[in-house]
C-alpha cells in the first residue's frame, strides 16, 4: 500500500505548484520561466534513461530476449502515441497563440490547461510502469527506484504548476479558478500511472516495452515542447543551466535512492 502512494506524489508537486498563485505576482519572470522549463527537461531525460531505459534493456536481457529490442520498439511505440495525441488534440502551448491539434472552438484557457495535461500523461505513465515493475521484483525496479523517480518527477512538477496556473490569472481567471484547473491539469499523472501500474502486471513479460514507452513518450514532450519553449528569445543560456541542473539531480536521486 505505501508504494501505491508513490503514484500520488507527483500530483502533490503539481498541486503544490499551482498553490503559488496565491502568493506570488500574476507573471513569472521570462528568465525564471526558461530556467524552469529547462529544469523539468533536464529531470524528464535523466529520468527516461536511468530510471526507464537501462531498466528496460536489463530486464530484457534478464528475460532472455535481445536486450535493446524491447527497448527500441517501445520508445518508438511512445514517441508515436504521443505524436498522435499532439495531433489529435485540440491544445495551446505557453507563449503561443497558435492552437494545434484538431480544429475547436475551445477557449484559450482551456486549451492551454490541455497542453499541460498532454505533457503529464507521459510523466503518469512513467511512474506507473516502474511502480509495476518494483511491486513485481523485477531486476533493475526496486520500491526505492519508483519512489525516487516520483520525487524526481514532483520536483519538476512543482515550477510547472505555477507555470500554469499564474498565466491563467494573467487571462482574467480568479486565483481559486487557476489554482483549481492548474490541480487538474496533474490529475491524469495518479489515474494514468495506476491504469498503466494494472496493465503492465497482467503481462510481465512486456513490461520492457512498457518501460521504453514511457520513456519515448517522456522524451517526445522534452523535444516537442520543453526545449523549444526554454531556448525561445533571449537569454536561452538559461534554460540550458535549468536542464544541467535538472539533469544532474534527477540523475543523483535515481543512482542513490534506485
Amino acid at each position: 500500500m505505501s508504494e501505491f502512494i508513490t503514484l500520488f506524489i507527483p500530483f502533490a508537486g503539481t498541486t503544490l505548484g499551482a498553490a503559488m498563485v496565491f502568493f506570488m505576482k500574476d507573471k513569472i519572470s521570462p528568465l525564471v520561466e526558461k530556467a524552469l522549463l529547462g529544469f523539468a527537461a533536464g529531470v524528464m531525460i535523466a529520468a527516461s534513461i536511468w530510471s526507464l531505459l537501462i531498466p528496460s534493456i536489463d530486464m530484457a536481457e534478464a528475460q532472455g530476449k535481445i536486450a535493446w529490442l524491447p527497448a527500441l520498439i517501445g520508445f518508438a511505440l511512445g514517441i508515436i502515441f504521443l505524436l498522435v495525441l499532439d495531433t489529435v488534440i485540440p491544445h495551446l502551448h505557453l507563449e503561443s497563440d497558435k492552437p494545434e491539434g484538431v480544429r475547436s472552438k475551445l477557449q484559450k484557457t482551456t486549451m492551454m490547461i490541455f497542453a499541460v495535461t498532454l505533457h503529464n500523461i507521459p510523466e503518469g505513465m512513467a511512474v506507473g510502469v516502474v511502480y509495476a515493475g518494483a511491486a513485481m521484483g523485477n531486476m533493475g525496479v526496486s520500491v526505492t527506484g519508483a519512489f525516487a523517480l516520483s520525487i524526481g518527477i514532483a520536483i519538476q512538477n512543482f515550477p510547472e504548476g505555477a507555470i500554469v496556473s499564474m498565466p491563467l490569472v494573467g487571462e482574467g481567471m480568479s486565483k481559486k479558478k487557476a489554482f483549481l484547473y492548474g490541480t487538474l491539469s496533474g490529475a491524469v499523472e495518479p489515474v494514468g500511472g495506476f491504469l498503466t501500474a494494472l496493465l503492465a502486471v497482467q503481462v510481465t513479460p512486456l513490461l520492457p516495452y512498457f518501460l521504453a514507452f514511457a520513456a519515448g513518450a517522456m522524451l517526445y514532450v522534452v523535444i516537442e515542447e520543453l526545449i523549444p519553449e526554454s531556448q525561445a528569445g533571449e537569454h536561452t543560456n538559461i534554460g540550458t543551466i535549468g536542464a544541467a541542473v535538472g539533469f544532474a539531480l534527477m540523475m543523483v536521486l535515481d543512482v542513490a535512492l534506485g
